[in-house]
């Protein structure tokens, strides 16, 4: 049996993109703490990548946290316009200072201004090119198969000793 989930995403088209910002100052408000006291596009969940003299302007989601700096320093050519390999991550990651808090050096993540009826950045958009879209999704419970969870967990039997993985699984169960 198939359950089902509300995927949410917000869908960009750049080239109605100007580079207004108005998305990225709405989206600092917000996040800002107290709420709306203050304008820090540094802490905005949405950056524009600006390469004005090549008329390119590009809205970025902050995304997931990563640990690694990815080895990719590729160029595209899209419709005439040059792009970073860069341009289009939405990670935070330790070759850049993109999507991380100013002071605390933490990462940020879009969260879809949770607790609001859509996205701020998309509500504020003056071209339309930030479009929120809510669809149902099925998707199938993954079934772990007891031969294969025995057979992970004598792995780390096997590197760490049934000491350490006892330890580790009481800590875990104590959270």
């Amino acid at each position: 049996m198939a359950n089902t989930r509300t995927v949410k995403r917000i869908r960009v088209d750049a080239d109605k993109c100007n580079g207004c910002r108005s998305c990225e100052i709405i989206c600092a408000a917000f996040h800002a703490s107290p709420q709306y006291s203050s304008i820090n596009p540094a802490r905005s969940r949405i950056q524009i990548v600006r390469y004005p003299l090549r008329d390119v302007w590009l809205p970025i989601f902050a995304g997931e946290y990563t640990k690694a700096e990815c080895s990719g320093r590729e160029t595209y050519v899209i419709d005439g316009k040059e792009y970073e390999e860069c341009d289009f991550c939405r990670a935070s990651c330790p070759s850049r200072d993109r999507f991380k808090e100013p002071d605390s050096g933490l990462p940020l993540k879009c969260d879809m201004c949770e607790g609001e009826e859509m996205p701020l950045c998309v509500k504020w958009c003056l071209n339309d090119v930030l479009v929120y879209e809510e669809r149902e999704e099925e998707y199938a419970k993954p079934v772990v198969m007891q031969e294969e969870m025995e057979l992970g967990l004598q792995s780390l039997i096997d590197r760490f000793g049934l000491k350490k993985l006892t330890e580790s699984v009481g800590k875990l169960a104590n959270r």
